[in-house]
């Protein structure tokens, strides 16, 4: 099933700056084939819905080889069955009816 997910992966436990862990999972969810695209609070994904889940432990796997020791992860998901949908689909929709 196709899915578009929003991803943020926050570790606790860690120091102030947050980057090289996101680096890190940006790394994963890009290894994994999905084209993420970051945002100022998360990760924008779309592909499979278990290559995302996938990757998403994967993301968990990493941070705590990181030293994080707890990891937590908010999580949007959205499917659809009556037709196909790309992330640059939902944003051109907005963007369209801005005039821009």
């Amino acid at each position: 099933m196709k899915a578009i997910a929003d991803i943020a992966v926050i570790p606790l436990g860690v120091e102030l700056s947050l980057s090289p862990y996101v680096a890190a999972c940006e790394k994963v969810l890009r290894s994994a084939g999905l084209d993420p695209q970051l945002h100022a609070n998360g990760t924008n994904v779309e592909g499979d819905w278990d290559e995302i889940m996938a990757a998403l432990r994967r993301c968990h796997e990493i941070l705590h080889e990181m030293g994080a020791p707890r990891v937590s992860t908010n999580l949007r998901i959205g499917t659809r069955t009556d037709r196909e949908q790309t992330m640059d689909d939902k944003v051109r929709s907005v963007t369209d009816k801005l005039g821009e």
